[in-house]
């Protein structure tokens, strides 16, 4: 048996993420020697804390140990597991990560934007930013997002952007169509 495939690996992990409410976001292997490394990205919308880490990584540890165990998998000589979250530089791609990074500014293509709200189905998102003449608000489909990339800021956002980030995604959605209206 060779070492497993991601998609082996994920069968194996979405059971357990799941479990602990988490998403996969990305699941890397490196075979190197004697030992081999996997490493596995998750999530969720509360992000997840060292300590659930920890829970994740001993049921996983466990769960690949009794896989190897029963030939079902084979790691090789051995191997390191890590658990991670993703890093901010993850391009937004499903509507998870858009809801998760609600109030953080994106750059989408040559534009920067704060994210608002989801509608209801997940498939239009609001985008804010504080204009010279008062805020500008557009709302777009997810699918044209798809790419985005979550900006790191040092300096607390503006007042009036983050008001809107926090409104419902129908008032925002009523003031873009009133300013596309001007």
């Amino acid at each position: 048996m060779a070492f497993p495939t991601n998609d082996e690996l994920e069968r194996l992990v979405q059971p357990i993420a799941q479990a602990y409410g988490m998403d996969i976001e990305g699941i890397k292997t490196v075979k190197a020697g004697k030992k081999s490394q996997v490493v596995i990205a998750l999530d969720s919308d509360t992000h997840p804390t060292l300590d659930e880490l920890e829970e994740v990584s001993n049921e996983l540890s466990q769960r690949f140990d009794d896989a190897e165990e029963r030939g079902s998998v084979n790691f090789g000589a051995g191997y390191t597991l890590e658990l991670t979250t993703p890093g901010v530089d993850l391009p937004l791609t499903a509507p998870r990560h858009f809801r998760r990074n609600r109030g953080r500014t994106v750059t989408v293509g040559d534009e920067r934007w704060r994210l608002g709200p989801l509608d209801d189905a997940e498939e239009h998102v609001a985008l804010v930013r504080a204009g010279k003449r008062g805020p500008e608000i557009r709302v777009s489909p997810v699918s044209e997002l798809a790419g985005a990339v979550v900006e790191i800021e040092f300096n607390a956002p503006p007042a009036a952007e983050t008001e809107l980030t926090e409104q419902a995604f129908a008032e925002l959605e009523a003031a873009a169509a009133a300013q596309e209206g001007k």
